[in-house]
């Protein structure tokens, strides 16, 4: 080697980061990630070696295996093994969930992560919002994907927490007359509509494709001011009702109304295993909700 290499060897291992005090696979999926996201890793390159990472990284082979898998599950890396190296993915998606995970509108967000719950054996879906239609909506993608072959699993459970028809909802709800009754006839029809689309589109399934299914809803005392879902215990997708001011016809009056977009609601996800933080999350969420399914809340029959 002659001394120009030299010194530009030097100058790359000076050029390192230190990893010191931080050789955790977080903290290298961070870094790697960013290279893919920047275009330094272009989609379907192929990743430097587990080894050749280890060692610029100066964290164990280990490390970088679990970092690499981090990856896979944020859709960025395909074919990770212990083995050949792992690959970019042909073409990134922003990932929903795992450290540095974007949030997402609703109708963006929830169906490819819905779909991905599917490719299990036994799904179980909780969600807790006000009239289901995000669900209904992000449940198609899962079917279709069933009814062409991709998946196939053997049971479905799905339970699903939404306000009582017995209270006053607090919105949608009129600026200068609160409990305008027409708008909750509204709210009623179309929480009654979704949930009914959404149990005959996967009760179907047993009779296209014997799976095993069941759907249950209950009702809340409440107008939740949150949607939630659960996707078979592993990950909890949050999302705020934030309200604002709109006009909407009315029997044929134009009113302004206290709403909320829910479809567009920004979704936060947080994944079992991603870190004590996430893992905390979902664990919480999933007794908050079994606790509302199993004490405030009674069975709830769609006509």
């Amino acid at each position: 080697m002659d001394s120009e290499d030299a010194s530009h060897e030097g100058r790359q291992r000076a050029e390192r980061p230190s990893w010191t005090h931080r050789k955790v696979a977080d903290e290298l999926a961070d870094e790697l990630r960013g290279r893919i996201r920047s275009g330094v890793l272009r989609p379907g390159e192929r990743m430097p070696t587990q080894a050749r990472l280890a060692d610029e990284f100066g964290v164990e082979r280990g490390a970088v295996r679990q970092a690499l898998r981090i990856l896979q599950s944020e859709r960025l890396l395909t074919n990770v093994s212990k083995g050949s190296p792992a690959t970019v993915a042909p073409d990134p998606a922003p990932a929903l969930t795992g450290p540095g995970a974007l949030p997402q509108p609703t109708t963006v967000g929830l169906a490819p992560r819905m779909a991905e719950a599917f490719a299990q054996p036994h799904v179980e879906i909780e969600a807790l919002c006000l009239t289901a239609v995000s669900l209904t909506l992000a449940m198609g993608e899962p079917l279709r994907q069933i009814h062409a072959g991709r998946l196939k699993p053997a049971k479905v459970d799905v339970r699903v927490l939404l306000p009582s028809s017995d209270i006053e909802l607090a919105f949608p709800s009129r600026v200068d007359a609160p409990t305008d009754s027409r708008l909750q006839r509204r709210w009623l029809a179309q929480r009654n509509a979704q949930g009914q689309v959404l149990t005959h589109n996967l009760l179907a399934l047993r009779a296209t494709h014997g799976i095993d299914v069941h759907v249950s809803f209950r009702a809340l005392p409440f107008t939740p001011p949150v949607k939630l879902y659960l996707l078979n215990g592993s990950e909890a997708l949050f999302a705020y009702y934030t309200l604002s001011r709109r006009e909407a016809e009315i029997g044929h009056e134009q009113v302004e109304l206290y709403d909320a977009e829910g479809t567009q609601s920004l979704l936060f996800a947080f994944e079992r295993g991603a870190g004590s933080r996430d893992t905390s999350f979902v664990e919480q969420s999933c007794l908050w909700f079994e606790s509302l399914w199993n004490t405030i809340s009674h069975e709830l029959l769609l006509p």
